[in-house]
C-alpha cells in the first residue's frame, strides 16, 4: 500500500536512486535535501513498506505560483497512479498554502498523464532554451 507525506523525510541517495531507475541514466550526485528545504513549499514522498517509489517537489513564489518538479515514480509503479496521487497531494498542499496557482512543464508524451489524469489545462507559455549556444 503506497502511502504519501507531505514534506517526508528523505535520503539523498534513495532520490537519486529513484530518479535515475525511472529515467535510465546513471547515479549523480545532487543534494536534494539542500534543494527542496531552501527553496520549496513542501515536496511529496510516495513509500511502499518503506522505500520510495514516488517523489514530487513543489518549488514556490513565497507567494501565489507553485510548480510542479521532478516527478519521478518507480518503473516498478509505473502506470498504478502513484504519479497521479503525488500531483493530487502537492495540489492540495499548495492550496492550503494560500497558492492559487500550481504550473507544470513537461515533454510532449507526459501530456496525457498532467492533462487527463492530473487535471491540468492548457496555457499560453513562453520559455527561454538557456542551453541553446553553449
Amino acid at each position: 500500500m503506497v502511502t504519501y507525506i507531505w514534506r517526508g523525510r528523505f535520503d539523498n541517495a534513495e532520490v537519486t536512486k529513484l530518479h535515475a531507475d525511472a529515467f535510465g541514466h546513471g547515479l549523480a550526485a545532487h543534494d536534494w535535501w539542500d534543494q527542496v528545504s531552501r527553496h520549496s513549499l513542501g515536496w511529496v514522498c510516495a513509500r511502499d513498506r518503506g522505500s520510495l517509489v514516488g517523489y514530487v517537489n513543489v518549488p514556490w513564489d513565497g507567494a501565489s505560483h507553485a510548480f510542479i518538479l521532478d516527478t519521478v515514480v518507480a518503473p516498478e509503479v509505473q502506470r498504478q497512479g502513484v504519479g497521479t496521487g503525488l500531483v493530487a497531494v502537492a495540489a492540495s498542499q499548495a492550496r492550503m498554502a494560500g497558492c492559487d496557482w500550481l504550473h507544470v512543464d513537461f515533454e510532449d508524451h507526459l501530456s496525457g498523464f498532467y492533462f487527463d489524469s492530473c487535471g491540468f489545462a492548457t496555457t499560453r507559455a513562453g520559455l527561454i532554451d538557456l542551453t541553446a549556444g553553449r
